[in-house]
C-alpha cells in the first residue's frame, strides 16, 4: 500500500503531548543509567521486550484462553498467547503453562485457589527468613485466609532445617507445602521438599520468582521436576516484561486455568504476554545459558568483596543471584544503608535478616543482586570494585560525591540501553 507500518509509540508525540509525563520516562532512564542497580529482583529487559509491551496488543480485550475466548476479534492475539505458553513449556520443560498472571502474588493467589480451600492447612517459609508476604503473612490473602504453618532457616548455618520442614509436616499435615524464597542466598534442594510431600499426601508448589531466570539458564537446578506447581515472575533474573506465569503438571492444568480466570483474574494484558514470549524466546537461546551463569559468578564476587569489607554475609556466601548482608558488624541498620547508598548512586534495598532484632522498617541487613550489573556486560572484576564502593558508601558516607565519580566512569563503559545485549 505504500504506508509506512505503525505498529508501537511515537516518543515525540508523548512529549509534544504530555511533556510532563514524558520527563518523568526521562528521569528514570536517566536514573537507571546514572547509578548502580543492585536491587536482587530487577533487570533491563531488551529492547525486544520493550517494543512488543508499547504494542497495540494492549487495545485488545481478550477474556478466556485462544480459541475459547469472550471477545470477537481474538484471532490475532490467540497466536501470541499460543507462542508464549508454548515457549515457557519448552523452556522450562513443564507439561502446561499459563502465561496470564499480572504479577508474581496473583500467580501464587491463583495457585492457592487451585489447591486449597480457606482454613487449609499449609507449610511455607517465615517471611522474616526470607519467604516472601504471600506465603503467609498475616497483612496478605494468604495469612488471613489459610492455616499457615511456617518453617525457616537455623541459627548456626543460616540454611534451611529441612528437619524441621519434615517434623512440622508430619506434625500439621499440610494439604499444601510451598518452597522457594525472595531472600534466600543458597540452593533450595527440591528433591527433600518433594519427598517431605509425598510423606504427607501434600501438594508441593514452587515459588521460584527470584530464581527462575537462573533455573531457565542452566546455572541452578530447576523446580519443574519435582513441585506439581510451580509459579514465578517474568522480570528478574529471567530478563522479560513485569509479570508472572504458572507451570504445572498436565493433572492440574485444567485447575491453574480456571483459578486464573475467571476466578483471580479478568481480561489478560495481551502486549504484556506477548513480551513474555519475546522474552522466554531470548531465554532459549545459548547466549542466555551464559548470562545466567554469569550472573551466579558475579554475585559471588561482589559477596566475596563485601565480606573483605567486613560485611558479613548471611549463610557464608551465596549460590545464586543474590545475597543478604549482615551490617550489625559495623553497627549501621539496614535503612541507613540504604540511604547512604542512594546518596552515592547506588540502589538496593534494605532487608531483614534470620532472627533479626530490627524491626522490617529498620532491619539489620541490605540484600544486593547481579542480574543488571550482569546485562549491562560487568564481570567479576567489576564486581569487586562494585562491592567496595558498597562498602565506602556504607562505611564512609562522607565521600559519597566520590564513589559517585567512581560509578559514572565505571557506567561509562556499561551503560543500558545504549546496544542491544
Amino acid at each position: 500500500m505504500g504506508e509506512e507500518p505503525y505498529y508501537g509509540p511515537d516518543f515525540g508525540l508523548l512529549q509534544r503531548q504530555d511533556p510532563e509525563l514524558a520527563r518523568v520516562l526521562l528521569d528514570e532512564l536517566d536514573r537507571q543509567r546514572t547509578g548502580l542497580q543492585l536491587v536482587a529482583g530487577e533487570n533491563f529487559t531488551s529492547p525486544a521486550v520493550l517494543a512488543a509491551m508499547g504494542s497495540t496488543l494492549t487495545n485488545k480485550y481478550a477474556e478466556g484462553y485462544p480459541g475459547r475466548r469472550y471477545y470477537g476479534g481474538c484471532e490475532v492475539v490467540d497466536r501470541a498467547e499460543r507462542m508464549a505458553v508454548e515457549r515457557a513449556r519448552r523452556l522450562f520443560g513443564a507439561e502446561h503453562a499459563n502465561v496470564q498472571p499480572h504479577s508474581g502474588a496473583s500467580a501464587n493467589l491463583a495457585a492457592y485457589a487451585a489447591l486449597l480451600q480457606p482454613g487449609d492447612t499449609m507449610l511455607a517459609m517465615a517471611l522474616p527468613h526470607g519467604g516472601h508476604f504471600t506465603h503467609g503473612s498475616k497483612v496478605n490473602f494468604s495469612g488471613r485466609w489459610f492455616d499457615v504453618v511456617s518453617y525457616g532457616v537455623r541459627r548456626d548455618t543460616e540454611t534451611i532445617d529441612y528437619d524441621e520442614v519434615r517434623d512440622l509436616a508430619l506434625r500439621h499435615q499440610p494439604k499444601l507445602i510451598v518452597c522457594g524464597a525472595t531472600a534466600y542466598p543458597r540452593l533450595i534442594d527440591f528433591s527433600v521438599f518433594r519427598g517431605i510431600a509425598d510423606e504427607v499426601g501434600a501438594w508441593l508448589m514452587a515459588d521460584v520468582a527470584h530464581t527462575i531466570g537462573l533455573m531457565a539458564g542452566g546455572a541452578i537446578p530447576s523446580a519443574v521436576p519435582h513441585a506439581d506447581v510451580v509459579t514465578f515472575t517474568t522480570h528478574k533474573a529471567l530478563r522479560g516484561p513485569r509479570g508472572g506465569a504458572i507451570l504445572c503438571t498436565d493433572e492440574l492444568a485444567a485447575r491453574i486455568d480456571r483459578a486464573v480466570y475467571p476466578f483471580v483474574q479478568g481480561g489478560p494484558l495481551m502486549h504484556v504476554i506477548a513480551a513474555k514470549a519475546v522474552g522466554f524466546a531470548e531465554a532459549m537461546r545459548p547466549e542466555f545459558a551464559e548470562y545466567a551463569r554469569r550472573v551466579v559468578v558475579n554475585a559471588r564476587a561482589l559477596t566475596e568483596a563485601l565480606a573483605a569489607a567486613g560485611m558479613r554475609p548471611v549463610s557464608g556466601g551465596t549460590d545464586t543471584h543474590l545475597a543478604l548482608v549482615d551490617l550489625r558488624p559495623l553497627d549501621v541498620s539496614g535503612a541507613e544503608a540504604e540511604r547512604r547508598c542512594a546518596a552515592a548512586g547506588i540502589t538496593l534495598n534494605r532487608n531483614v535478616i534470620p532472627y533479626d532484632p530490627e524491626p522490617a522498617s529498620v532491619t539489620s541487613g541490605i540484600r544486593v543482586g547481579t542480574p543488571c550489573a550482569t546485562t549491562q556486560g560487568m564481570g567479576p572484576e567489576e564486581l569487586r570494585e562494585v562491592g567496595g564502593l558498597v562498602a565506602g558508601a556504607v562505611c564512609r558516607p562522607g565521600e559519597a560525591r566520590e564513589i559517585r565519580e567512581r560509578i559514572a566512569a565505571l557506567l561509562a563503559i556499561h551503560r543500558p540501553y545504549l546496544s542491544e545485549y
